[in-house]
């Protein structure tokens, strides 16, 4: 069957962000008042303090209602599983005896051995399904019912999505190589390891080639599951192994294949859809992923505001805000797009833990994990915990958490930071990394000085491991703060996303009234928490009730950290923008405007502030359903068509960083450079290739791609005349730090003009020129 392609022209994507023990995992706030019932609910047992200003912790204990419920829900569960629950065990106990005394009975002291051995599982089971029923009853008389908003969040975040890219790319409709070409720069990279997986003869056999890789940074072996953060790739090339060797064993078809007519003379292609073909598996697990968060997004807002309504207005404000919360649909092979959703589960266990009074073992070890699913895919992970812990220990210095809670969090920090460093194979940049030293220094100093504990730790640790990969870090906040230049911070400031904050950012803030409805509730958390900070002795000798919700505040200085992140580096946005929505959540909270409940139901001020940001919110939704194109890059396809027929297996490539990921995933050649700029050596590797966009003499540059082992280099024009500020094309970069050459031609114009003698043109089209290093 053949299928034509999309007429017309690409509409442009949007900029990428121009880019144990024993509690439950979850304890709401007390159910809402009942309409009808709100007048005489809002009257404490005492007669003095309202129910919806009292702590949860107060509440809970007075609260002989849910106690009940979950004591009946325990001997309904005993009646229905009998013998697996205390009561039904010991019968069957008996029973058992008395069978076995025909046979010969056992003594008592080895019935006894045997109670005590049960015994431990069943307190156990006892205390778990106790608190499962408290949970349940507390958390919402109609828990379902939330479960089913849930679910239905998420399911249309994926199909958004997924719809999205569709449009963008027409993904169902391109070849092999097309699609292989569509994941641009570090996605690519990403993605070559996957492929690496599924290609292999096995699974394991796969798995030691990414380990003991070749052809990433030539000559050099590496391993790349150590240097990439790659586990997502592993998992899901696992999956997908597993996926087609079932289906295969049971003869059900993974995928269909057709004959795409392009047009334009260009020849027919084939193309494959279904979860058989390697790339649709991979994009279609990434937005699966990502609409589960949404779910959890929706379980969040509910959870940190109390109601329902709390959780539908975050994810509505996320809707409303989507192209500023997230670039899944147009970049899925970004590590982001596998980190975040497991940074929304971590916050909202770490929500649970600040609002509980008492910790539980439990609780701890899945905030480790969860720490551990977000910082194993991304290598940035571990700044974003930076603001978290400093945004805890600020919490515990206003006296909102006590000591033991604080030392409890970070133990579960320490504890996920160590299974890292194990699971990267002692990648040192985590032991180096401020997040280490602000652990260690938090749990052991406090005041200002945990700052200057911090800073002097971490240099200090770079020291003693010699460890400078992170550098760039700390030169590119010294930029953003005082205009420092050199070559590796230009290569990250005249990019888009790490440029500041657009000044259009808030304005679309603004707009959808997502901006003015957190700074209401930042407000009222601030003057809340001054209150408790200068009342709180008071309070307490007058046995009064005050405003004691350190989740609530967390929260809030969260919010702080993630706003100066955005404004430093504009891509950061992506904590930023979900982070105000969880924030608007709050509008549903009794412990912040229980005043205003008492005259007004809360159903009625979330649809009025849902019907006023739908005005530009929806539309907002109607620009994304708009882009239409198809993905076409017909240059870099003759460029890696002419690589796989005319050059050898071994031929080492070097050139622009975007191009080089394409080289290496489908071109399957050595490359000597690729998009992952973090590691100090790369970036060394990647100064040196670019001196050919540098004024240096063109002997030179041959001299030193020889010691890398170059045998072809792609030059492209583009780079050499694109400029996207003052300052920043690439010559311009080059004279920061090459004052003995400025004034001179570039060597890229040079070489476009005539490569010889020191170069040979081998291939030639509109965008791409493949030159040969000719040797001595």
């Amino acid at each position: 069957m053949v299928r034509p392609r999309r007429g017309g022209g690409k509409a442009a994507a949007p900029p990428l962000y121009a880019s144990s023990g024993g509690g439950a995992l979850f304890q709401p706030a007390p159910p809402p008042p009942q309409e009808g019932k709100q007048q005489q609910q809002q009257q404490g047992p005492r007669g003095d303090v309202p129910a919806a200003e009292r702590s949860p912790s107060r509440a809970a204990s007075g609260d002989d209602e849910p106690a009940a419920a979950a004591a009946s829900l325990v001997r309904g569960l005993q009646r229905s599983l009998g013998r697996q629950l205390p009561g039904g065990a010991s019968c069957a106990m008996r029973r058992g005896g008395g069978g076995a005394g025909r046979k010969g009975a056992k003594s008592e002291c080895q019935r006894e051995e045997k109670r005590d051995k049960l015994g431990e599982w069943q307190d156990w089971l006892r205390a778990a399904v106790k608190e499962a029923g408290v949970f349940i009853v507390r958390a919402d008389s109609k828990i379902w019912v939330t479960l089913v908003m849930a679910a239905v969040a998420g399911i249309l975040h994926w199909l958004h999505i997924t719809n999205l890219f569709e449009n963008d790319r027409h993904f169902s409709h391109l070849s092999t190589l097309e699609r292989e070409m569509a994941f641009r720069t570090e996605m690519g990279l990403y993605y070559s390891y996957f492929k690496t997986i599924i290609e292999a003869p096995s699974f394991w056999n796969g798995l030691w080639m990414v380990m003991n890789d070749k052809l990433t940074e030539y000559p050099l072996v590496i391993n790349t599951l150590k240097r990439f953060n790659l586990y997502p790739e592993v998992v899901l090339a696992s999956w997908y192994r597993m996926y087609t060797s079932t289906m295969n064993f049971t003869g059900i078809p993974t995928k269909k294949c057709w004959s795409v007519n392009r047009g334009e003379g260009l020849s027919p292609v084939e193309s494959c859809e279904g979860w058989g073909d390697p790339a649709s598996f991979y994009v279609a697990m990434i937005f699966l992923l990502n609409g589960l968060m949404v779910s959890v997004f929706f379980l969040y807002g509910t959870y940190l505001s109390g109601s329902r309504f709390g959780g539908l207005l975050t994810v509505a404000c996320y809707f409303f805000n989507h192209g500023e919360s997230t670039r899944v649909m147009w970049t899925p092979p970004l590590r982001e797009s596998f980190s975040y959703p497991f940074l929304v589960v971590q916050m909202l266990l770490l929500t649970y833990i600040l609002r509980t009074q008492n910790v539980s073992r439990r609780s701890l070890i899945a905030l480790s994990v969860s720490n551990v699913f977000f910082m194993l895919p991304w290598q940035f992970a571990q700044f974003v915990l930076l603001t978290q812990v400093a945004s805890i220990f600020a919490i515990y210095i206003i006296g909102f958490i006590e000591a033991s809670k604080l030392q409890k969090i970070l133990y579960a920090h320490m504890a996920s930071l160590g299974i890292c460093f194990v699971l990267m194979f002692g990648n040192a940049m985590l032991l180096t990394s401020y997040y280490a030293a602000s652990l260690i220094v938090s749990w052991a100093i406090e005041g200002l000085s945990c700052l200057f504990g911090t800073i002097t730790l971490k240099f200090l640790m770079c020291l003693i491991f010699g460890i400078s990969d992170d550098a760039h870090i700390s030169n590119l906040l010294k930029a953003k703060l005082t205009g420092y230049r050199d070559f590796d911070t230009s290569m990250y400031t005249c990019a888009v996303e790490f440029d500041f904050m657009e000044k259009e950012t808030p304005v679309k803030y603004l707009k959808t009234l997502l901006l003015p409805v957190v700074l209401a509730i930042f407000s009222v958390i601030v003057v809340k928490t001054f209150q408790h900070a200068v009342f709180h002795n008071e309070c307490h000798e007058r046995h009064e009730d005050h405003f004691n919700h350190g989740e609530i505040v967390f929260h809030a200085v969260q919010l702080i950290f993630f706003t100066v992140l955005a404004i430093l580096i504009m891509r950061l946005k992506l904590f930023l923008t979900p982070h105000m929505c969880i924030m608007a959540s709050l509008i549903c909270s009794k412990q912040l405007f229980g005043w205003v409940f008492c005259k007004v139901q809360p159903a009625t001020v979330v649809i009025i502030v849902l019907a006023m940001m739908a005005f530009q919110g929806i539309e907002n939704l109607q620009k994304e359903w708009s882009i239409v194109g198809e993905f076409s890059n017909i240059p870099q396809e003759e460029l890696l068509l002419w690589i796989q027929k005319n050059t050898k297996k071994d031929a080492v490539f070097a050139g622009a960083m975007p191009t080089m990921a394409s080289v290496k995933l489908s071109a399957l050649r050595p490359i000597v450079n690729h998009p992952h700029y973090e590691d100090a050596g790369l970036r060394a590797r990647t100064k040196i290739v670019y001196s050919m966009y540098s004024r240096k003499p063109a002997k030179e540059v041959k001299r030193k791609l020889l010691k890398l082992g170059v045998n072809y280099y792609i030059l492209e024009d583009s780079w050499c005349l694109r400029r996207t500020k003052p300052g920043c094309s690439m010559p311009e970069i080059w004279d920061i730090e090459d004052l003995a050459n400025v004034g001179k031609v570039p060597l890229c114009n040079l070489m476009s003009m005539d490569s010889r003698p020191y170069f040979r043109t081998v291939f030639k089209n509109s965008v791409y020129k493949v030159l040969e290093v000719t040797r001595e």
